[in-house]
């Protein structure tokens, strides 16, 4: 196993050397939902085909994190029925755009926690030993035991694959590099609502100060 992994900025880990014991693998928000073509997202009147599209590439890097040992995380973006965890700036957004949160939808009702909508896409639907964060906000440290469960394991490098890029992955790598984690993107591994915006969050990730990015085989090469 490299003790560093090539990236676009620099090697990473920036500080020390990269190990299993020390690094996760988040799949952030990869639900039925934002994927299926018939789901919230495409009631909105959104392709997403380019949602879909990283099913693949995810599935792959989950597989081969799981066999070298990584800690597996899934997170799933959903609220309470009763939208007592959903903020009402939330609730009345939802309702200006005609998609009032917690109505009924072709999955159940959309993105509340326990129906099939809010649930993780089969392709890369979680293992029993992975973990999963059910989370009411975007960021996955927002209201969650996330932290806690990491530091308890001393994990400190964060991998990150997922939707949307520049919403909840973003979020999420703000939130845990304001904790001190070091991140790594995998920038074949997420993908939002349209290919250009895409496109646009990759390069905030490139330029930003707060991690690293890489497409996954420097990932997968290094877990060999």
């Amino acid at each position: 196993m490299t003790e560093k992994i090539k990236t676009e900025q620099y090697p990473w880990p920036i500080v020390g050397e990269f190990n299993v014991e020390r690094c996760a693998l988040l799949s952030i928000d990869v639900q039925v939902d934002y994927c299926a073509s018939d789901g919230y997202f495409a009631d909105l009147g959104l392709d997403t085909s380019h949602l879909s599209s990283i099913l693949g590439p995810v599935a792959e890097v989950l597989k081969t994190a799981r066999n070298k040992g990584v800690q597996v995380i899934h997170t799933r973006e959903g609220f309470h029925p009763d939208l007592s965890d959903c903020p009402q700036t939330k609730v009345s957004r939802a309702i200006e755009r005609g998609h009032p949160m917690g109505r009924n939808g072709r999955y159940g009702r959309l993105l509340i926690q326990g129906e099939p909508g809010w649930d993780i896409v089969e392709a890369v639907y979680p293992h029993s030993d992975d973990w999963v964060i059910d989370k009411p906000g975007q960021g996955a440290f927002y209201a969650t035991d996330l932290d806690l469960r990491l530091r308890s394991r001393n994990i400190d490098l964060l991998v990150i694959m997922g939707i949307t890029a520049g919403c909840c992955v973003s979020s999420t790598i703000r939130e845990a590099n304001d904790r001190g984690y070091d991140c790594l993107v995998l920038t074949d591994c997420v993908a939002d609502v349209f290919e250009e915006l895409t496109d646009a969050t990759i390069e905030s990730f490139r330029v930003n100060p707060l991690g690293a990015t890489a497409e996954r085989d420097q990932f997968i090469n290094a877990l060999s």
